[in-house]
């Protein structure tokens, strides 16, 4: 049998007297059952230099997962609040090259998934090739990119994503067909986005009663992978509200503005994340 060197996000569990490799992110969804958390920011904001010690905070907090926003300067599927946070990154000078430099040693950190997040433009003119590479090189598990079609993704990406170990993280919003979503399902490795709302990010609180059928109707057509919801989520009501109709949730907007407080980065994010997991803070 053949025998290939693992790259450094992946882990090995021993099965069967067999070492295989496991990404972050599935062996995240494999140990833990709900109330995920994940939790979105934008490298490069509030300062350029805040990238790392927000990732490290995060983590030391109890995230479960941190997807890292790469700033570009127009996003289609961002509210106000990200759009205002990109805006602040690009101005600090923050770039693809520059966060892989930032994250050059986080695997010496932090060993909870890490996923990019961002649009096809820049990461193109970077070049995909060397995007993966430099992903896997620092320890990335898988991206997120909303604007890259599927059957594009099939065509030239997927084997460059897998051989680099990577997962790619697909949307679907109330309007996703049921068709599309059995694709979607298809086509993944690790686990779906559900878009809470036809709204760009930061724009809703809470969820209504079409929200939750539709969050129920994903539930029901049993998918093989696990979903996180995302959009609308700010507290730890609609947090728990989210993880009640899937595996977690996943927060943007509302982190962004707690990083913009007084105190400390440390501050910052211990009282935000205690916040949403509904914990009093330690004195």
């Amino acid at each position: 049998m053949n025998t290939r060197t693992l790259s450094s996000n992946t882990l090995t569990l021993k099965h069967a007297n067999t070492f295989l490799p496991m990404n972050r992110i599935k062996k995240l969804f494999n140990d833990k059952s709900g109330d995920i958390l994940s939790v979105f920011f934008t490298a490069g904001h509030p300062e350029l230099d805040d990238t790392v010690e927000i990732i490290t905070e995060l983590a030391a907090s109890g995230v479960d997962l941190i997807e890292i926003g790469m700033p570009y300067s127009d996003p289609i599927a961002d509210g106000t609040t990200i759009q205002a946070s990109s805006f602040t990154a690009l101005q600090n000078g923050m770039s693809i090259q520059t966060l892989f430099d930032q994250l050059e040693g986080i695997r010496e950190k932090v060993d909870i998934p890490l996923i990019l997040m961002g649009y096809l433009n820049p990461v193109m003119q970077y070049g995909i090739e060397k995007f993966c590479e430099q992903a896997e090189k620092v320890g990335i598990d898988g991206f997120i990119l909303p604007d890259l079609p599927m059957a594009e993704y099939q065509a030239f990406y997927k084997q460059t994503f897998e051989e680099h170990g990577l997962s790619n993280i697909f949307l679907i919003t109330p309007q996703t067909s049921e068709k599309r979503i059995q694709l979607i399902d298809e086509v993944s490795d690790s686990f779906i986005y559900v878009v809470s709302t036809d709204s760009t990010t930061g724009r809703t609180e809470g969820f209504n009663e079409q929200q939750v059928a539709y969050f129920r109707r994903i539930a029901d057509m049993k998918l093989k992978n696990p979903h996180l919801i995302g959009f609308g989520i700010s507290d730890h009501k609609s947090f728990s509200d989210a993880s009640a109709h899937a595996r977690g949730a996943i927060i943007g907007s509302a982190f962004i503005k707690a990083l913009e407080k007084e105190g400390t980065i440390s501050e910052r994010v211990r009282n935000f994340v205690h916040k949403i997991k509904g914990l009093e803070l330690q004195a």
